[in-house]
């Protein structure tokens, strides 16, 4: 019996930011929409209309004008609602192909291989995400993993002629799509790469395909010589398996307003460790050690800048968000300097690993029961409930410090105290 040939599918979220935006302000369908990031500091996504009046990365305070004139609507980043929407997709997208691989907030490689109406199959998934979580989605189709993201590139490039899906099974419309598609716009192909694929008379993503593999792998890399084969139609690469446990969690943030004192930097501290907790038992881990560290701005030539951090040693392998922020919060003291405009803090969780991997001898500390009790009902209060019901008291619920974020929309989907409302008139 003759083995299937792959077939891969690319389903990437269109403009998602801005987006999930639009799904709770219908109002705001034809307005164009961009997304700042952390502290209101640049753009970080836009919608389709505010791609021709606004770059990637310009700063906010030198754009307002500009956003005014053009009638463009600014957001702060509502990272809760953009995740929370995510997993609402990918559950979708998981329901209706036999195998998935996230491979970020807004996209997902799918495995289509045995799958007769290719064509069909897009077309309602598209139709299903846009219905049921509010988000349009275009859908490439192809025999590789980087021929399917080209495809998808296609589809919302002529989103009118295609309707959002792209398959380029047959090799006719494969080759059309990439003699019609610059080498810039290959997966993995960045503007440096451009430039000496150039020098060698590679333009186009069919010239990319035509070229020989050992050469550009002899002259660039594996990488390289591995997406020419892709393009080609030979499949290099395979649908991922889920991303194992993580060996370390960081979580880290800017304040909103620079900090001399010590109290708020522990409150920063905790709010931090808080969060990294959380992802600590979300993976079933335990944490071994801790690094804490805190900084000055380092841009502003007339400031005084200072970095530290210090690394703590935990008495046992825990999860216990107390134990681990005490430990935090007390090692701050080591390292905290008075006279400096703090700017950021972090908090870094270290030497991770499953119960029962770690071997201790018999008469260790090891987490008492009743610890791993209580943080099993703290993330169900707050899974049900919203993230920050139950918290430490350590953990204030609206920080001075907190990150500026002035126009952030409302934690629909999140957040019983705001979830969307109607007026029936």
């Amino acid at each position: 019996m003759s083995k299937q040939v792959p077939v891969f599918g690319l389903i990437d979220c269109n403009s998602f930011y801005a987006s999930c935006e639009r799904v709770f302000r219908p109002d705001l369908a034809k307005v164009p929409i961009v997304v700042l990031s952390n502290n209101d500091g640049c753009v970080i996504a836009r919608s389709y209309d505010a791609k021709r009046y606004v770059k990637m990365g310009e700063p906010y305070f030198q754009i307002k004008h500009k956003l005014k004139q053009h009638g463009i609507i600014p957001f702060s980043s509502n990272y809760a609602l953009y995740g929370d929407m995510s997993e609402r997709v990918m559950t979708l997208i998981e329901s209706m192909v036999p195998a998935v691989e996230v491979y970020s907030i807004d996209e997902a490689f799918v495995d289509l291989t045995g799958i007769t109406d290719l064509d069909g199959l897009g077309r309602q998934i598209r139709s299903q995400v846009l219905r049921c979580a509010g988000i349009p989605v275009g859908v490439g189709i192809a025999q590789t993993k980087t021929l399917a993201k080209l495809a998808n590139h296609t589809a919302k490039r002529l989103q009118a002629q295609t309707g959002g899906v792209v398959n380029i099974c047959d090799p006719i419309k494969r080759d059309w799509v990439l003699r019609n598609t610059d080498v810039s716009e290959v997966w993995g192909v960045g503007r440096r790469m451009k430039v000496h694929l150039d020098t060698m008379g590679i333009k186009s993503a069919m010239d990319l395909a035509k070229a020989d593999p050992w050469t550009l792998r002899k002259n660039f890399s594996v990488v390289i010589e591995k997406t020419a084969r892709e393009l080609a139609g030979t499949p290099c690469l395979e649908l991922d398996e889920p991303d194992p446990p993580k060996h370390e969690i960081c979580c880290s943030r800017m304040f909103g307003t620079r900090l001399t004192e010590l109290a708020p930097i522990k409150e920063a501290v905790a709010t931090y460790m808080m969060r990294a907790s959380e992802k600590l038992r979300a993976q079933n881990s335990l944490c071994k050690k801790v690094r804490v560290s805190i900084r000055t701005g380092m841009f502003n030539p007339e400031e005084a800048k200072y970095a530290n951090g210090v690394v703590i040693d935990m008495p046992y392998p825990t999860d216990d968000v107390r134990l681990l922020t005490k430990a935090a919060v007390d090692a701050l003291g080591r390292i905290y300097r008075p006279g400096f405009k703090y700017s950021k803090a972090e908090v870094l969780l270290m030497n991770l690993c499953q119960p029962g991997e770690y071997t201790d001898d018999l008469f260790a500390a090891s987490q008492p029961t009743e610890s791993t009790k209580v943080m099993a009902v703290l993330d169900q209060i707050n899974e049900r409930w919203g993230r920050g019901t139950l918290r430490a008291a350590s953990v204030p619920s609206n920080p001075e410090w907190a990150m500026r974020r002035e126009m952030m929309s409302q934690s629909y989907t999140t957040r019983l105290d705001q979830l969307w409302t109607i007026n029936c008139k």
